[in-house]
């Protein structure tokens, strides 16, 4: 730890000492002005209504990439003006060729094409603003920024207008734009934060309104201004949207399982609502709510017993998913994980002979609601409760139907608060969760009854944003009978159970754990070509957020420097290029050194727009206290990992990636290879068809298969595993217009593992690799092919002492969504969904590619039909003034 911290001090006292005071950059102001008795625009696209001449053009576009602060191809300017209900913008985007203007249609926030954009910092703090984007073709592209710049919220859909036109000097965009979208404060004089982007497609040119240099300390703080808003009043948006779902699943049936019928119909309704509290704070409501149009996870095999953190699709939750966050690590580790709410049912039913099962394929959330917001003030505030139902699984046994409960009545919590300081270069923040489980069922008894965290955090930016330092500190409290705190402790997140661990073990009379964490860094972010950071991070092992949250693996503390140094400039035949070092080093809190890697990487855009990236990375020390799943700590061997990557200029019709990943492990002792391949297909500009195949072979010879306990202790079963997976994203996408769209994804998936040579761990940190299994012989293992297993005699007695259970595999897997999407008025929506999906085992002595016809494509997978329809309802309040 003492080394750390003379790290984190040296980083500042260098950074402090070469820090260089520099000409700041103007900024520039535009002036609009109310429609006042003037009749408001129409927005077809031509700016042709006498309102625009009431306000003034302001352009002068500085080119951003990819050369910054050079004069860019083509001119661009707009104007701004407003009224009592809508902010309006008009662009005049200049094009000596105008034929030759690409016009290509995308689905929403497809950013295909030549495109205009602009960013509106309301609330002028810094920090947040809300982007407006229109492609020539006339596609909306929208979305929240956050964090000055480094969040993008992509799924903030907001209510808008819009319309594109081109004539002989180019094109021209109009945007008109609720105020009641914005947020902004009862100020009789506003001034907010503005910039504008374009994107000149034929070169791939950025320029921008206010510049902006490459080594900027951000985004929205460096943005121009907008004044002239005067006596605008600010609203409170009151959005009703109910919906009606039909839903029908047709599925191969199962002989005399009365739930497998082959057929399910379901008719469902529900409501979502948002209603502004005030015009900072909205709070949104979801009853009954359906996801049913929400794309399909991909399909994953998991051998190292970890659970798989997924991304959240769901769009009650996706919105204001910034002010909810509250991450403490560079993995996906987070006091909130949003897919805990409405999760598949924790719970499992024992079916006996002549039985049949129902399982519910996920919890139902019976209502949510979420307050959030950020104020004029500073202040980011969230917060959410949730109540998900109880669930049954139905048992039908020789013909006497019941249920058992699988999931408890549960409650979520979380609040989330943040203060913006400082002339906002700081915040502090908080955050709290909360999950209270009605557990009524003994079934149920290794699920927490309560789980709490909470957690602080911190960031500081000082000498104009160029240097900064962050933290956080967080807690955890889980409680629950005896049974619930054993399988925690158990769990592959802690493994106290490990007989070489000397800090934590197994107290089966436990009823709670509290646990901590928490992080410091410290870094420069702007100002030159040079970036770098230290920090260090740790979890203590009994920090427990699996109930609302998200963590990986408890029990340890990392190190870790960072250092890159990123051109400005165009040289040769780059655009740019950015070369890092990273470097990782992790303790238990048995003081063991169990990690330490380096990193060197290159990130290259060439002038032709193609896209390359190498990664070279070496573990010098490799130990594990997981890989044994509760076994003792165990060294692996030094390993090695290469990669390359490259893409294809992205404006051309045909374009293509590919990546190939590959790692290699000391005395052989393991490899990984893989390799993708991707290509994209655009024949028209309103059609887009991708596959992305892709190829991996794993081999392991120390891969961990099973345990058993003995009279005489504990063995952990390893053996050599030659693993082969395939499987290939395809997806097209058919825009009839910028409100219809047709899309689809599909992804098959096989993965076929065989295991030979199998033995038992003996030294598990001898330094040598052959020393740390013990491999059985021949008379010491026999094959049951009956059983599927193998047997076990250690001593040779002919009296078998322990069984290992086949643990080859072929996992065959599909998933696909066809999802039909026309907005027929702004708001409201019609969806047609056809998803279908797959999954089964096949036979892993056969070749990988049987698996694509016999289980795939001869498969008979279960299909699910779904019509959602929505229907927006709004309407706007004002604010009176206090």
């Amino acid at each position: 730890m003492t080394k750390i911290l003379y790290i984190l001090l040296l980083l500042c006292a260098v950074g402090t000492t070469m820090a260089q005071t520099k000409q700041p950059i103007p900024r520039k102001s535009y002036t609009t002005r109310a429609l006042g008795n003037t009749p408001a625009p129409v927005i077809d696209g031509s700016l042709s209504d006498e309102a625009w001449n009431t306000v003034e053009w302001t352009g002068d576009f500085i080119e951003n990439l990819p050369e910054e602060n050079t004069l860019p191809i083509e001119q661009t300017k707009f104007k701004v003006l407003y009224d009592n209900e809508f902010i309006y913008f008009g662009f005049k985007c200049y094009d000596k060729n105008p034929k030759e203007i690409v016009k290509r249609l995308s689905r929403r926030d497809g950013f295909e094409g030549d495109w205009i954009e602009v960013n509106i910092s309301s609330h002028n703090d810094k920090l947040t603003a809300f982007s407006f984007a229109a492609s020539v073709a006339g596609v909306k592209s929208d979305g929240f920024i956050s964090e000055n710049g480094t969040a993008w919220e992509g799924n903030w859909n907001p209510i808008w207008y819009l319309k594109t036109n081109i004539d002989e000097e180019g094109w021209t965009a109009e945007f008109k734009i609720p105020l009641s979208e914005l947020r902004f404060s009862n100020a009789p004089d506003q001034v907010w934060g503005l910039q504008s982007t374009r994107r000149y497609f034929r070169t791939e040119e950025r320029s921008l309104w206010q510049r902006i240099p490459l080594d900027a300390p951000g985004w929205v703080s460096e943005f121009g201004e907008l004044r002239g808003i005067k006596g605008i009043v600010p609203k409170r948006e009151v959005e009703l949207r109910p919906f009606l779902v039909s839903k029908m699943e047709n599925y191969p049936a199962e002989p005399g399982n009365p739930f497998k019928t082959g057929r399910n119909y379901d008719l469902n309704a529900g409501l979502d609502a948002k209603v502004g509290v005030t015009n900072d704070l909205t709070l949104n409501l979801t009853i009954n709510p359906d996801f049913g149009q929400v794309e399909a996870d991909p399909a994953t095999l998991v051998l190292d017993g970890f659970q798989v953190f997924y991304p959240e699709q769901r769009p009650f939750f996706i919105e204001s998913r910034n002010i909810f966050n509250y991450t403490f690590s560079d993995s996906q580790d987070n006091l909130f994980y949003s897919r805990r709410i409405g999760r598949t049912p924790q719970g499992w039913v024992s079916s006996g002979e002549n039985s049949f099962v129902a399982m519910p394929d996920n919890t139902a959330i019976l209502g949510a609601a979420k307050f959030s917001g950020k104020t004029k003030s500073g202040w980011s505030i969230g917060v959410l409760e949730s109540v998900t139902s109880r669930e049954y699984a139905k048992i039908n046994q020789a013909g006497n139907e019941h249920k058992e409960l699988v999931e408890p009545l549960t409650n979520y919590f979380v609040g989330r608060v943040q203060k913006d300081f400082n002339n906002r270069n700081s915040y502090l923040g908080g955050m709290f969760t909360s999950t209270l489980r009605n557990i009524q069922s003994a079934n149920l008894d290794f699920l927490h009854t309560s789980a709490i965290s909470s957690g602080m955090d911190f960031m500081h930016n000082w000498k104009n944003r160029k240097y900064y330092i962050r933290g956080n500190l967080l807690m955890s409290y889980v409680e629950g009978s005896k049974q619930a705190i054993l399988a925690t402790q158990q769990s592959m997140t802690h493994l106290f159970q490990r007989f070489d661990a000397k800090n934590v073990e197994v107290n089966p009379e436990r009823t709670s754990l509290t646990g901590t964490g928490g992080r410091l860094v410290i870094g420069k972010a702007s100002d030159g070509n040079w970036r770098y950071r230290a920090g260090v991070t740790w979890v203590s092992p009994e920090l427990e957020l699996n109930d609302v949250g998200f963590l990986r693996q408890a029990n340890n503390i990392r190190q870790e420097a960072f250092a890159s140094y990123v051109t400005l400039k165009p040289f040769g035949q780059f655009r740019s290029v950015e070369v890092y070092l990273d470097q990782i080093a992790d303790y238990d809190f048995d003081g063991n050194h169990n990690n330490l890697q380096f990193l060197l990487g290159t990130n290259a855009t060439l002038k032709s727009n193609w896209t390359f990236g190498l990664q070279a990375l070496y573990k010098p020390v490799n130990y594990s206290i997981s890989a044994l799943q509760g076994g003792p700590r165990v060294r692996n061997s030094e390993e090695f990992f290469k990669s390359f990557s490259f893409t294809s200029d992205s404006r051309k019709k045909f374009r293509y990636n590919g990546a190939v990943y590959s790692n290699k492990g000391k005395n052989n002792s393991l490899s990984y290879n893989e390799f993708n391949f991707g290509l994209v297909y655009q024949p028209v500009n309103a059609f887009t068809v991708s596959v992305i195949p892709s190829y991996a072979l794993n081999k392991n010879k120390a891969q961990y298969v099973t345990q058993n306990q003995l009279a005489d202790g504990s063995r952990y079963i390893m053996a050599s595993l030659d693993q082969k997976t395939i499987s290939a994203a395809i997806r097209f996408d058919c825009n009839i217009n910028p409100d219809l769209t047709i899309q689809y994804y599909g992804q098959p998936f096989i993965s076929q593992g065989k295991y030979v040579a199998f033995g038992k761990v003996a030294n598990p940190t001898a330094r040598n690799f052959e020393d740390r299994s013990s491999l059985f012989t021949k008379d010491q293992i026999s094959a049951d092919l009956i059983n599927n297993a193998y047997l076990v005699d250690e001593n040779i007695d002919g009296n078998p002492d322990y069984t290992i259970y086949n643990p080859n595999f072929s996992s065959v897997q599909f998933r696909s969504n066809l999802v039909v999407r026309w907005e027929y008025i702004p708001g409201s929506e019609l969806y047609l969904v056809w998803s279908q999906g797959l999954s089964s085992y096949g036979r892993p002595e056969n070749d990988l590619l049987d698996g694509l016809s016999t289980e795939i494509l001869n498969g008979k997978p279960q299909n699910t039909f779904l019509l959602k329809a929505t229907y927006r309802l709004s309407k706007h309040v004002k604010h009176k003034h206090l």
